[in-house]
């Protein structure tokens, strides 16, 4: 049921990633213009992902009608497999943010959504299904939901749950979410529909990121007043000073609760960029960009955190194993599971874009 009231006016918050998760929902991959070679290899590569989690928590996975099968042949016997239409696989945007209560009641948010941008820089034109996939997700757990008056996607924003929220001006402001709304007209809405009381808002995002700098390929929130943060001591490297931008402004202020902001750095696999073959596997199409040479927008920070595990996406041999010790060591009460995810990272996000956690 589509609620009239706020997450904030009912006593609803944000709860962290890190906080137990129930399940984890995920769309399985099949549009030609974003996913190489009809999305077969994406779509190993998801199932291995999806499998992965199934192992500790329940996993849904939504899927067209077409590709059941397909799906229902690589995924384990234990994912449930749901029809819903919808345009493209990224459920951290278009998926509901589910909050909750401090009597552990659930209800989700749908955002509203445009490809990242709308006719200003979506990418693609067509965006009607995804809209309506968090009302559909909803439905089926048997949550009551909000519908924000704004565009927000999932992947724009990370919380402590205790009352503080990260997020970028670069996408949050991006002439393609919001334009009629000031930034803190915005902020005051996320308070209202997230039942946060600070926004820390980073500049920039990570370089070349199409969504516009989601704030989950820059960083991730791994405790109450502790985040990671994709890093390079490269000064040749374009990220380099966006880097710096970021850590300056999480250290130059506190979070909701007052404490100052620990921030440990974690590096940036590569550079990385498309291959030929892997930029002539995709339908061309005037919205999504793959062109050989092109830089990848790749970061460990687009970690997914279940329950004791962190899936982290493994992207590069002479990074990957620095970058599961610094979070090993970042995080010790958790076990780091390394998948290989190149074939994610190709479509424009990776391991946190293309999940979403549902709170216990």
């Amino acid at each position: 049921m589509q609620l009239s009231t706020t997450p904030r006016q009912d006593g609803f918050y944000f709860p962290a990633e890190f906080q137990p998760v129930s399940e984890v929902w995920l769309a399985w991959p099949e549009r030609k213009d974003n996913w190489r070679e009809q999305a077969q290899p994406a779509q190993r590569t998801f199932a291995r992902i999806a499998n992965a989690i199934s192992e500790v928590t329940k996993v849904c996975v939504a899927v067209s009608c077409k590709q059941f099968d397909r799906a229902r042949a690589l995924l384990h016997s234990d994912v449930r497999l749901v029809e819903i239409p919808y345009n493209d696989a990224w459920m951290r945007d278009i998926g509901p943010t589910v909050v909750v209560n401090e009597q552990g009641d659930r209800r989700g948010v749908s955002w509203q959504f445009n490809a990242w941008g709308g006719d200003y820089n979506g990418l693609y034109d067509n965006w009607q299904q995804d809209d309506l996939v968090a009302s559909s997700v909803c439905d089926i757990i048997g949550l009551d939901h909000y519908r924000a008056p704004f565009v927000l996607e999932g992947g724009a924003i990370h919380t402590d749950g205790e009352g503080t929220l990260y997020t970028t001006q670069e996408c949050l402001l991006s002439p393609g979410r919001n334009p009629e709304m000031s930034q803190q007209q915005i902020e005051t809405n996320l308070k209202e529909y997230l039942g946060i009381d600070k926004v820390i808002w980073l500049p920039k995002g990570l370089f070349n990121d199409e969504t516009d700098g989601h704030v989950d390929n820059l960083m991730h929130v791994i405790a109450p007043g502790k985040v990671v943060l994709s890093w390079t001591d490269d000064p040749s490297d374009p990220q380099f000073d966006l880097s710096r931008q970021a850590e300056q402004a999480l250290k130059s202020q506190t979070d909701a609760q007052g404490r100052n902001i620990e921030v440990i750095r974690l590096p940036l696999p590569g550079p990385l960029h498309y291959s030929e073959a892997e930029a002539n596997g995709v339908d061309k199409s005037e919205g999504m960009v793959r062109d050989a040479g092109e830089r990848l927008s790749a970061s460990y920070a687009n970690f997914l955190i279940v329950n004791e595990y962190v899936f982290l996406p493994l992207l590069d041999d002479t990074t990957d194993s620095q970058a599961i010790e610094i979070l090993q060591q970042a995080m010790p009460e958790h076990q780091v599971i390394g998948i290989p995810s190149r074939e994610v990272l190709l479509g424009g996000g990776n391991i946190h874009c293309i999940t979403q956690q549902i709170p216990a």
